[in-house]
């Protein structure tokens, strides 16, 4: 740092020997006047704090501190620092008051609130030295308490507590402290950083320096890293505080913390919004080399806002004129050997193009900025189309007078609420909230309380839901704002117009991907803001703490008149929002649930309209391309590429380490399934509509309407005096009506959202989960839902059926009926011929015909293909006809087969047709039949629950069980899962349910081990291996075949408490530093495993699929695509499956593990990794399965 030193104006000139920099005073460069004048009201303020809080201090016995006597001296005037060098004859004062600060910092700031400590630190001016020491006795002094995993509440002063006590708190935070890889390090650094963000996006580089000088001047500052300093830097600089920036580099030094890149960035943008500082650019631009970077990395690895690019690149050329900017690097290719052909230039082809041309998708791209830029988006539901009653207009001018009252009353709580706050933040507390109050107007926070209020359930809903809702929500809005201020929304716009040209049918053809093509463009943009943000997540429990503050000011605030509907009643305000509790499975949770008065209008009201967050309905153009981890899919709203449990960091970290040419493969495939663009099917949706406005259908999945509910039985006027069944059918009813509520609710969203789209063109961006099973990022509406919504669902894009088309789109629609599941495609398109009238009928009179369609296992899906069925055949020419029907190729319990092909289990093979056969294997009924073969054999032994099972064994009972064997359930939740069956058999005897279920998941448990010996293998090695990376206190990672990392987030978690005045809320967290929870990590390894090979394949399947032209969209092992090019997706689809098999996946699973749990520099091996070892290494040995044979198998999809 001696060459960065000498360029420091002010006192980094002067600094004495044995004088940390940490302590070095500074002040703001402004006009000497103004300094003055703010200074000394400053110091007036502080004053009169510090003379309380010595008062306070001197009254109080503190053991175990040794305290400063001290006398506040007058004050004195204080000229600022010039931004020029200073004069030597200043240095001695210098020193003598840095010294006289040294000795404030030897208060232990562990017994002391920090913020007082650094405020003394900070600006306390002391004249004397101390005339003695007072020794504590008696009481302990009160500790700061922080909250668990990096809580918002910074200082919080708990109860005094004894040695135990002392131990007990200070343990845990020294811990967290000193292991600096932890999830809970990482998640204050997290909430450190964001508090810092937010002065910074307001403006306020006073209030972010102080607070990061609050936790560098404390034990704390082992917490800061180099970012937390460089966010204060950046705010400087976008005001030209050269001075405050040199000072935020001798506290990087002071810390033992190095400058990076943004560092220097942030001095070089200060550096070119100030002329004549030559000489301080040469001077950082050499300490810069000296650090050993280069200038050309500013360009290439920063990120930028608003101009910030343009003053450092301005910096850099008023000393070097001629420099120019550095040519984006050679894109890196993935290596993988299962996409070499993939990613080959020479067998590169022009990327598909879409339906539309390049005005459209203009025009397209602009409806959905204006749409994010919104935040929210109010649509009509389905409902509206009821005729309006005299006591609905009524009810909803009622509730118009309310609204308006309601958001004065919650405006004027904010406003108290945070002006409470702001007289904290020189007091002995810091209400962290505060800064978070202050992003955006308080129009905006109560229009976000309000929205929660109006979709609040009858029922109620827990506080953490609410919480999580209302913080998610304001940090949503703070992102778009963040974008929309730091200037990327103009340079986005040039860039996607011009990805469109890859996209649009009148665009030049290109030989790029999406995400390669995206990187060009931005590359080529050159200046300007980056478009990805810097990191400013927000930690879950400041999501959590500020959605609890909202909350409790709307529970506060909202109040109605009692008599407003009956006026007879005391005209007296009452709470329009209860705070309750009740109990949920063993845990008592409070609720907030709505007044019935309340409830009452809103049903009266019947309003029609409904308002989403724009994230949740489909783009009206094609999404981002994902290109990082944090980048892609909407434009303005801030998506993650993993989704993870709440709380949870692990994953996003293990994304980021990962190497960007990694995740390549898994960016492509999910930008090739967001870019399937799609249309509704208008026919079907009217149909569903009509049902349910009328009274719904349970039979046919459309819920009905509360009305339709069951009435409770005519109640007492004392309900102590109900009996035992009373009480019971009571409760019945109030279950019946929640459940019932929900999924009305739920079906009004999709089909009101679908109706909202239904002239136009969508896509649904996709994300993954921690496993890389991928997932829309629309919640609601989208194709992975159930029968109903995938029925009006239709590729936008339409293709010919070709010669083949017709026979699929009949093959395909028996499959939907679940008819002929047993009997080869031929049969099954012979029997679809054989019952042409009943599809003519059904598609020609759906609810007034012979209703054949009804009586299917799907049969909205089914109607919807009867009715492409019926255009096509009636064209002049199906082969000629233009379909945008999706045809759909299911795995044959997809989970075996992969367990099939790892262990190249023969017998298991063939059960779930990976071997080519005349009719399809169901292995359901195979272990169906073992089993019937056990019970036979025990029932003639004289086994009385083998008697009794006689008859009753059948694919259904034993289906579930077997299809979740694979998936991890145990022999407790198959036990449920048989029992469950079994109830639904009218004439099974109730009184045996238990030692049936119990009887017959033992014998499918050994008929699947029987038949796939391999398969246990294999699963039982998992397992173990699990179970002893957990017990060494370890989680479970390994990385997929297509190069993503992937980490189990089970652990033993002691939830977090967060006190908020409404009532504690314990909230659950995951940390790395805790312990892993050994039996969720070794139960769920074998599944997670086992569905991370299946998302490969998926994702292989996808990108191959793009090289021969397709379309497709997958639901897990479900895959879909046009009927013309159902044959060209089969044959990927096995010869991917082939491809991925024919690595050495558990052999590369052992050795990655042993790498990572068993590698050790000790000299001895502790005996736990002798056994691991042994263990990774005891790979499973493999049957004689030939996987070729996958390629000539008829029904490994169909």
């Amino acid at each position: 740092m001696s060459l960065l030193r000498a360029a420091l104006p002010g006192p980094g000139r002067l600094r004495g020997a044995g004088i940390p920099w940490s302590i070095l005073r500074s002040y703001s460069s402004a006009s000497a006047k103004k300094a003055k004048s703010n200074g000394t009201c400053e110091r007036t303020e502080l004053l009169q704090v510090l003379k309380a809080r010595v008062k306070q201090l001197q009254a109080t016995s503190v053991p175990e501190v040794t305290l400063t006597k001290v006398e506040l001296a007058p004050l004195q005037e204080v000229v600022a620092p010039r931004e020029r060098e200073e004069s030597p004859s200043r240095t001695s004062s210098w020193v003598e008051k840095l010294k006289r600060e040294a000795r404030i910092q030897q208060l232990k700031v562990e017994q002391v609130s920090p913020i007082i400590a650094s405020e003394l630190a900070l600006e306390a001016k002391v004249k004397n030295k101390a005339q003695g020491k007072v020794k504590g006795k008696g009481k302990k002094s009160p500790k700061t308490k922080t909250s668990h995993a990096g809580s918002p509440n910074i200082h919080v002063h708990g109860k005094p507590t004894g040695a135990a006590g002392k131990e007990a708190v200070t343990a845990p935070g020294r811990r967290v402290l000193d292991n600096k890889e932890s999830s809970q390090f990482k998640i204050l650094q997290q909430t450190i950083q964001s508090n810092l963000e937010c002065f910074a996006f307001l403006q306020q580089p006073e209030e972010a320096e102080r607070l990061l000088l609050m936790y560098h001047r404390s034990a704390k500052r082992k917490v800061l890293n180099v970012s937390a300093y460089n966010i204060v830097m950046r705010s400087w600089a976008r005001k030209g505080r050269l001075q405050r920036i040199n000072y935020l580099f001798s506290m990087l030094e002071s810390a033992g913390l190095q400058p990076n890149l943004d560092s220097y960035a942030a001095a070089l943008e200060c550096l070119g919004r100030n002329p004549f500082c030559t000489k301080s650019i040469r001077r950082y631009l050499q300490q810069l080399q000296h650090d050993g970077f280069h200038v050309d990395e500013l360009f290439q690895k920063c990120l930028f806002e608003e101009d910030e690019k343009e003053k450092v690149l301005k910096a850099v050329r008023m000393v070097h004129p001629n420099y120019q900017l550095p040519p984006a690097p050679s894109p890196q290719t993935c290596s993988s050997s299962l996409l070499q052909d993939f990613y080959s230039r020479e067998k590169m082809v022009p990327y598909p193009k879409l339906d539309f041309s390049v005005q459209e998708l203009q025009e397209c791209f602009q409806k959905q900025l204006e749409l994010e830029m919104n935040n929210t988006i109010t649509i009509e539901s389905v409902e509206s189309s009821k005729p309006l009653t005299p006591q609905a207009i009524k009810a909803r001018k009622l509730l118009a007078t309310l609204r308006s009252q309601w958001h004065d009353s919650i405006l004027q709580a904010l406003q108290k609420s945070k002006y409470t706050m702001s007289k904290l933040k020189t007091a002995s507390k810091y209400n962290e909230l505060y800064p978070y109050l202050c992003l955006m107007p308080g129009e905006e926070y109560v229009g976000i309380m309000l929205e929660v209020l109006n979709t609040l359930s009858p029922q109620g809903e827990s506080l953490s839901v609410l919480a999580k809702e209302l913080g998610t929500k304001v940090y949503n809005r703070y992102i778009t704002r963040r974008k929309l201020c730091s200037g990327q929304l103009e340079k986005l716009r040039v860039v996607y117009g011009g990805y469109i040209q890859l996209l649009a049918k009148d665009g030049q053809p290109a030989k790029y991907l999406p995400r390669e093509y995206w990187e060009k463009l931005v590359a080529e943009a050159g200046f300007g803001p980056s478009l990805d943000l810097k990191n400013c997540s927000w930690s879950y429990m400041l999501l959590m703490r500020l959605g609890m503050h909202m909350l409790e000011l709307l529970v506060q605030a909202v109040k109605m008149p009692r008599n407003i509907l009956s006026p007879r009643l005391e005209p007296r305000l009452i709470p329009a929002l209860y705070h309750i509790y009740s109990f949920r499975s063993s845990s008592q949770i409070g609720l907030i649930k709505p007044h019935p008065i309340f409830c009452q209008i809103m049903s009266d009201a019947a309003e029609t309209t409904l308002t989403f967050n724009s994230s949740a309905i489909p783009m009206l153009c094609p999404p981002v391309p994902w290109t990082s981890p944090h980048f892609g899919a909407f434009f303005l709203n801030d998506t993650n590429l993993m989704r993870f449990v709440d709380g949870a960091i692990q994953h996003q970290l293990l994304l980021e380490q990962c190497p960007l040419v990694n995740l390549h493969p898994v960016l492509d495939a999910l930008n090739q399934l967001g870019n399937c663009a799609w249309k509704i099917n208008q026919p079907v949706l009217d149909i569903i509509i009509s049902i349910f406005n009328d009274k719904g259908n349970e039979k046919l999945d459309i819920p009905p309407p509360m009305s339709e509910a069951p009435k409770p039985p005519a109640l007492p006027g004392n309900l102590s005096a109900l009996d035992k069944a009373q009480r019971h059918e009571l409760l019945l009813c109030k279950k019946k009506a929640a459940e019932m509520h929900s999924l009305r609710v739920d079906a009004l969203y999709k089909l009101s959202i679908a109706n909202y789209v239904r002239d136009r063109v969508f896509w649904f961006p996709h994300n993954m989960d921690f496993r890389g099973r991928t997932y829309p990022c629309p919640p609601y509406f989208n194709h992975l839902g159930n029968d109903v919504i995938r029925a009006i669902l239709l590729f936008a894009e339409g293709r010919p059926l070709g010669p083949k088309g017709l026979d699929w789109l009949k093959i395909h629609l028996i499959n939907l009926t679940g008819l002929k599941k047993k009997n080869p495609l031929q049969e099954r398109l012979e029997y679809a011929n054989e019952i042409m009238e009943e599809i003519l009928d059904s598609a020609d009179h759906p609810l007034t015909g012979r209703k054949w369609w009804m009586n299917t296992d799907e049969p909205w899906q089914a109607l919807a293909c009867c009715m492409e069925i019926t255009k096509a055949s009636r064209s002049p020419d199906p082969a000629a006809y233009i379909s945008h029907f999706p045809i759909h190729q299911d795995g044959s319990c997809n989970g075996l087969q992969h367990y099939a092909a790892l262990g190249r289990d023969l017998i298991g093979a063939i059960s779930v047709n990976l071997m080519p056969c005349d009719v399809p294997q169901d292995v359901y009924s195979a272990v169906a039949q073992q089993v019937e073969e056990f019970r036979r054999k025990d029932a003639e032994h004289g086994v009385k629950i083998a008697q009794v099972l006689q008859g009753f064994i059948s694919r259904k009972v034993v289906k579930q069980t077997v299809m979740t064997v694979v998936y991890g359930v145990t022999r407790y939740g198959g036990r449920l899962q048989m029992e469950k069956r079994l109830k639904e058999i009218d004439d099974f005897p109730e009184e045996y349910l238990w030692e049936a279920s119990h009887y017959l998941v033992k014998q499918v448990f050994n008929s699947i081990k029987e038949m796939f010996s391999a398969t246990r293998d294999i699963q039982n090695w998992l397992t173990e291996s699990a179970k002893l990376i957990a017990q060494s206190g370890q989680t479970v990672e390994w990385v997929t075949p297509l190069g993503l990392p992937i980490v189990q987030p089970y652990y033993r978690s002691r939830p977090t408490v967060l006190n908020c005045s409404m009532q504690n809320l314990s909230v659950k967290s995951t940390h790395s530093n805790q312990k892993p929870d050994t039996v969720k990590q070794k139960n769920a390894f074998p599944p997670n495993f086992i569905h991370s090979l299946d998302s490969t394949h998926m994702m292989l399947t996808a990108l191959h699929c793009l090289r021969q032209g397709l379309t497709f969209v997958s639901v897990h092992d479900c895959y879909w695509t046009h009927a013309v090019t159902v044959d060209v997706m089969n044959q990927v689809c096995r010869q991917q499956f082939v491809a991925l098999h024919s690595e050495k996946i558990l052999q590369d699973l052992s050795k990655f593990m042993l790498e990572k749990y068993c590698s050790s520099d000790r000299e001895t091996t502790a005996p736990w990794q002798k056994k691991l070892m042994e263990q990774l290494s005891n790979v499973p040995k493999t049957g004689e399965f030939n996987l070729q044979n996958v390629m000539d198998s008829t029904y490994f999809f169909s």
